[in-house]
């Protein structure tokens, strides 16, 4: 049995679980998400708490066992509390700023980037421009377009300059060798 997916998931008060077969919909104060899962996966919803049992013991059904747990748990703390991911740009000249909705980025190009959220997604920035903040109740776009903040200056190894994730440790290069 997978230790993720046996685990119980509790649903707090304020949020409705439907379950039609292997089709979920969680409907929260942020907001409402679904997911169809494969028909290996059988979901019953008792009491509270929401459980993930699976078929039989081949090995992709397995598989899909803790990630199906995983997915819906996800759903649930995303419509109650939501996820936030933060970006910290370093650089001289390098800085975001808000344009109405929209996220414009100065990030030494010839031009500046604009970001345009998707729905259900915030863009805030935050400390003398240097900070992003991406938050939002679905954590599979929170995580997309904080990855397509990042691509658009990754961080360079020489002078650590870039996009990064609060917390992202850079492995730092030696420059070239002066004469002695």
């Amino acid at each position: 049995m997978s230790r993720v997916g046996r685990l119980p998931i509790e649903v707090p008060g304020g949020v409705d679980v439907e379950i039609k077969g292997t089709h979920i919909r969680v409907k929260g104060p942020k907001g409402e998400l679904s997911h169809t899962f494969p028909p290996v996966i059988k979901i019953t919803h008792e009491d509270g708490t929401l459980t993930v049992d699976r078929l039989t013991d081949e090995k992709y059904h397995r598989s899909m066992h803790g990630t199906a747990r995983s997915i819906i748990n996800n759903m649930v703390e995303g419509v109650t509390k939501g996820f936030e991911k933060f970006l910290e740009i370093h650089g001289v000249g390098y800085r975001a700023e808000m344009n109405g909705s929209k996220l414009v980025l100065s990030l030494g190009y010839s031009h500046t980037i604009e970001v345009d959220p998707p729905e259900g997604i915030n863009l805030e920035v935050l400390e003398r421009n240097n900070v992003i903040r991406v938050s939002g109740y679905d954590k599979q776009v929170v995580g997309q377009i904080s990855a397509e903040i990042r691509r658009m200056r990754p961080v360079e190894p020489y002078k650590g300059k870039g996009i990064r994730y609060r917390g992202e440790r850079v492995r730092r290069k030696a420059g070239k060798a002066g004469k002695v």
